[in-house]
């Protein structure tokens, strides 16, 4: 599945993402910037697999969505924000 273009609204479904992501479509489908997602990954904060040698990190899309989802705090997901107004 190829990532999200430039027309996708911001807050498309994680699924449109591929399975494997690099750390720059993690860092857009969690909404954080790049940086910050790779300080995430040196202090062991969030899922990620680095290729041998240590250099190139990639994410499995799952287990960020699932990581999310674990984590503490109010949803705000457009999709709960949604079911709170109907």
């Amino acid at each position: 599945m190829p990532p999200p273009d430039a027309d996708t609204p911001a807050a498309a479904p994680a699924s449109r993402y591929p399975e494997i992501l690099t750390t720059a479509l993690a860092a857009e489908m969690l909404h954080v910037n790049v940086e910050y997602l790779r300080r995430m990954v040196r202090e062991d904060r969030i899922p990620a697999h680095r290729f041998p040698g240590g250099r190139g990190i990639r994410f499995l899309r799952d287990e960020l969505i699932a990581w999310v989802r674990e984590q503490p705090g109010e949803d705000r997901s457009p999709s709960a924000v949604e079911g709170a107004q109907s």
